[in-house]
């Protein structure tokens, strides 16, 4: 039963990474990869990449955005399965698990339309009644100031009931004789999720914090992508925006690998450190 997964790795995960020696080449594409000639000097892709005018901004952009979406995205899920789960009307919980998880399978392209029927500054509805009220528009998807939060809270609203189906399925598995123990000793259901649900959960929350610090290098490119415009670059450029047009539109593939080992390093790096630091408090996922 194992085959088809660990051949899945081993076919797009692991055999693929022969082609990480383009970071080292300067990579064309007639002559493939083994025939390219090496790169002089060998971190040549890497320094080009360094020493651009923009790598700071890139950076910062990418780590604040991914951090924003860290913190602000791990709570929504987990108070969204504790509602489902303490709910006891079966149908209105259903109708809510469903209603919450169907954003996730929404293209990126389908959410910005939904947002500019909201909050574009000219006809979005959102921006109509803030105009009757104020006599001004707020320019929401335009302005540096407001973007960075629309990212945020556009990827939770996408993200909240899918995520919110790995508590619950962690929650099933907490022991309901220690519910019946806290109901007998007087226990109110606050005091219940305190002391049973979150304790029973803290593990996949672990877990689940340390993979996502493995993307934090990422930001969401198709998100991004698809809702910045010149007037946010400040704000909301990040290293694979950058990659996208300077690296793959240019053909300068090298330049793309060269930037997506380095993200990989300080993923893997981050990943260690952090199991390194839970295994200190019994949480490790391995």
């Amino acid at each position: 039963m194992l085959i088809p997964g660990v051949l899945y790795y081993i076919l797009f995960k692991y055999l693929p990474m022969y082609g990480v020696i383009i970071s080292f080449k300067d990579f064309r594409i007639m002559d493939g990869i083994m025939a390219s000639p090496w790169a002089d000097p060998w971190n040549k892709h890497f320094l080009a990449f360094f020493e651009s005018p923009y790598f700071y901004q890139l950076l910062r952009n990418t780590i604040v955005i991914s951090v924003y979406k860290m913190i602000f995205g791990i709570i929504p899920p987990i108070v969204m399965a504790i509602l489902l789960n303490e709910c006891r009307v079966r149908w209105f919980k259903s109708l809510v698990q469903t209603l919450t998880y169907m954003p996730h399978f929404l293209s990126w392209v389908i959410i910005y339309g939904i947002m500019i029927a909201l909050l574009s500054q000219t006809s979005g509805l959102v921006n109509t009644w803030i105009k009757d009220a104020t006599g001004s528009a707020i320019p929401f998807l335009t302005s540096p100031d407001y973007f960075r939060s629309l990212l945020v809270s556009s990827e939770i609203w996408q993200n909240l009931g899918w995520g919110a189906i790995i508590y619950l399925a962690a929650m099933s598995g907490i022991d309901p004789a220690l519910y019946e123990a806290a109901r007998v000793d007087g226990a109110s259901r606050l005091r219940m999720i305190w002391h049973i649900t979150l304790p029973g959960i803290r593990t996949v929350i672990v877990m689940l914090f340390i993979l996502n610090l493995g993307y934090i290098m990422d930001a969401g490119f198709g998100q991004i992508y698809v809702l910045y415009n010149l007037q946010v670059y400040s704000v909301a450029d990040i290293i694979d925006t950058w990659v996208f047009r300077t690296g793959l539109q240019q053909m300068n593939f090298s330049l793309a690998s060269a930037v997506g080992l380095f993200k990989s390093v300080i993923g893997l790096v981050l990943v260690m450190t952090a199991n390194y630091v839970a295994k200190k408090w019994g949480e490790g996922i391995w």
